[in-house]
């Protein structure tokens, strides 16, 4: 059973120790496929919680006028296929990522 919005969430700590956390979980596949076709702009970081790494993409991408967006978009297409392997399988906030 998928969590709702507003719905808590447990999650698990190495050390034994459980923390409950807010939020509804993003799915894996939206989240690899926008990595492996808008990673350039960071696209997939914004939907996942990782605005600081979003927004690094985004002005990689458009501060050097394009020039450099290959850089941005190899880096979004392996983020966007970890995520879809399992390397990456958390959001922003710790929330598990649904299947």
């Amino acid at each position: 059973m998928q969590p709702q919005v507003g719905q808590q969430v447990v999650v698990g700590q190495p050390m034994g120790g459980v923390v409950m956390v807010q939020g509804q979980q993003k799915s894996k596949v939206v989240a690899g496929i926008l990595g492996i076709l808008l990673g350039a702009f960071g696209v997939h970081n914004f939907y996942l919680g990782y605005t600081g790494k979003g927004i690094a993409q985004v002005l990689i991408t458009v501060l050097s006028l394009g020039l450099l967006s290959p850089i941005s978009g190899l880096w979004g297409l392996i983020e966007g296929i970890l995520i879809l392997v399992g390397n990456i399988n958390v959001d922003g906030k710790g929330i598990p990522l649904s299947d």
